[in-house]
């Protein structure tokens, strides 16, 4: 799949000239990695060229105190064009003159190019004055991520004479590297007064956006953030995560709430309703002075609106998380005087209070909460905010803690009731109605079942509550008894059990050591048989070798009618009883002799040729010597003897 990627991104590269490879894979990413719908999202067909879809616009804030309209959607890393403007200025910002300072080796060089010109046409406008080539600059300042090769200078909002630094890169880094970085997940650990959070996010997610997903867990606005290990990059917050330089493979990051905003001023905008194009944003710098609008004229004010959170965002994905922002946004709402709410899934939740030793289980109460029911505020500040209820659940229960409020999140927990608990406990949750809640629902282990025993509906005071939770822990702390009593015969079960199993391994692992001794020791023999044998076949073939080398240098026998013919009889050394005979040639050496007994197998370097008259060893003479001279002609008997 990594290979098909690659050469999808190449040719939607191709085909739409986008050079900026994180920009090309946020729009693969988009499309699903569909080549043909990605590239029509970004070149339209011409039939649908004069609609402009009209996107749902929000109040985005930038540099902390003034709003702007921006789309809801857009590339991190590409300004979209459709965006209406925000005055008509900003509709001429991209063919005004940009005048630029440029820092490059502690020198200033002033550039002035057209707000039409791109991003691409600076850096060889830089490579020409500064003589640092395109492919080895690094430049900040410009506009981070936004930045990109075919972004115009004009739709960077860079201010006047802004000031560049411009250095060379020590390395170039390569296209397939940057996509390998886009398409990374990068672990945070964030650290919040006394919590801390392991998130993940893609390579491709600007740190602004990290920021604003921290704000659903920690309830601080990303204006009123204050950070602690982010690195050194210009334009950090508009720069993806990939080009941060972030440690691997975890970054670890502390966040606060700063101190020092309650006394900047507060600035208002006035955003048309018109649906125009020519809608307009105009900033109001004394929110004291007095303002007439028209009647399709609206205000947006900064300052951070005071009405309550809700528990829980809607369309929680991460069951776990939406557990933490609970439990977080419960306590900022009702104070410390709260259930210490368990963060985690509902399976971890029913893992830690009743799938432990039964001396060890709690009972695990789960607490609905919906903020359409009148009871809730009444419940949640009474009633768990009693000392008494709070000591009961704090020592004896794990307490989950959902919003029902949201029908996605309502599906979420009865679908995660449903697959820990079963349908009968799913069914019993669905059916409490919405002005009954919220409810806290207790569930036992029962000898080897995880149930629902009880539900309390908000509907109860105080003692109704406290006493359906001692209840509640009377049945729980006889069945614990019981399960502990059953535990310790299983136990003392399953020890004796495991004892004489012990000892049944003990001798088996004894019977197979001596199997293995005797495997071992028949191994080592046939090895020794099997040595033997070859040595011998070795030797065996080293001979029949000697005796062939030899044959080959006997002269040919004579025939007996020939002249000067020597007869030799050479009697063989017991256990042979029989004897050889061969005729030579008179004339023939000592050493044809030899040869001729080595070739029968008897060697001169294991035999002695002994002649019977007068005795004399033979091997003695010199090898050269013919048989006549040695007398041996017309005939003679010989002997060998082992040495």
């Amino acid at each position: 799949m990594a290979e098909n990627r690659e050469e999808i991104l190449a040719n939607f590269q191709g085909i739409t000239a986008i050079e900026d490879v994180a920009e090309a894979i946020y729009h693969l990413e988009e499309a699903n990695w569909d080549l043909l719908a990605a590239i029509n999202r970004v070149m339209p067909q011409d039939g649908n060229s004069s609609t402009v879809d009209r996107e749902t616009h929000d109040v985005e804030m930038i540099d902390e105190d003034i709003s702007v309209i921006t789309p809801k959607t857009r590339p991190p890393d590409r300004v979209d064009n459709n965006q209406a403007s925000t005055s008509a200025h900003r509709n001429n910002s991209s063919t005004d003159l940009v005048e630029l300072q440029v820092n490059c080796n502690n020198k200033m060089y002033e550039i002035k190019m057209s707000g039409s010109a791109t991003v691409s046409d600076l850096k060889k406008r830089l490579e020409a004055v500064c003589g640092i080539p395109v492919c080895r600059q690094q430049i900040s300042g410009l506009g981070g991520s936004r930045a990109t090769s075919s972004a115009t200078l004009g739709s960077l909002g860079l201010p006047r004479n802004s000031v560049l630094r411009l250095k060379p890169a020590d390395e170039v880094m390569a296209d397939d590297e940057v996509a390998e970085r886009l398409t990374a997940t990068y672990v945070l650990r964030v650290k919040h007064d006394d919590k801390e959070y392991t998130l993940k996010f893609p390579g491709t997610k600007t740190v602004r956006e990290v920021k604003n997903d921290i704000y659903s867990l920690t309830d601080i606005p990303f204006r009123y953030q204050s950070w602690t290990g982010w690195p050194e990059v210009s334009g950090l917050d508009d720069t993806v995560l990939a080009m941060v330089g972030l440690d691997l493979p975890q970054h670890d990051l502390t966040v606060k709430r700063a101190t020092n905003n309650k006394q900047k001023e507060c600035k208002r905008i006035i955003v048309e309703s018109s649906d125009s194009d020519n809608s307009s944003v105009e900033e109001v710098e004394d929110p004291t002075d007095g303002f007439t609008a028209e009647d399709d004229n609206m205000f947006v004010d900064l300052v951070q609106s005071e009405r309550l959170q809700p528990l829980m965002s809607e369309n929680v994905e991460d069951e776990a998380l939406g557990c933490i922002e609970f439990s977080q946004r419960f306590r900022s709402r009702y104070g410390p005087n709260t259930p210490n709410f368990f963060e985690g899934t509902l399976q971890d939740a029913i893992k830690e209070a009743c799938l432990k030793p039964a001396n060890e289980r709690k009972l695990l109460g789960v607490y609905l909460h919906h903020e359409q029911s009148v009871l809730s505020n009444v419940f949640c500040a009474q009633l768990l905010g009693c000392e008494t209820v709070l000591q009961t659940l704090n020592e004896n229960f794990i307490v989950y803690g959902w919003d029902l409020t949201h029908p996605h999140n309502n599906n979420m927990l009865l679908n995660s009731v449903g697959n820990a608990l079963g349908p009968v406990a799913s069914m019993t949750i669905r059916s409490i109605p919405v002005d009954r809640l919220p409810a806290l629902v207790i569930i036992m282990r029962v000898r080897s079942n995880t149930e629902i025993y009880s539900v309390i509906n908000g509907n109860v005071g105080v003692s109704e509550l406290v006493g359906g939770l001692v209840e509640a822990l009377e049945r729980f702390a006889a069945q614990r008894g019981e399960d502990a009593r059953l535990e310790r015969e299983r136990d003392a079960r399953q020890k004796v059990k495991l004892e004489q199993d012990e000892a049944y391994q003990r001798s088996l692992e004894a019977d197979r050591a001596k199997e293995e001794i005797k495997k071992q020791q028949e191994l080592e023999r046939n090895q020794e048989i099997e040595r033997v044998e070859s040595e011998r076949q070795m030797e065996e073939a080293r001979k029949a070798a000697a005796r062939a080398a030899a044959a080959a240098l006997v002269p040919a026998e004579p025939p007996s009618s020939a002249d000067a013919v020597a007869r030799i009889r050479v009697r063989l050394p017991p256990p042979h009883h029989a004897c050889l005979e061969r005729r030579f040639r008179a004339s023939d050496t000592l050493q044809a002799l030899f040869d001729y007994l080595a070739s029968e197998g008897f060697p001169q370097d294991n035999y002695k040729v002994i002649s019977s008259w007068p005795r004399r060893d033979l091997t003695t003479e010199s090898p050269s010597s013919t048989l006549r001279a040695l007398k041996l002609y017309p005939q003679e008997t010989v002997m060998l003897e082992e040495r």
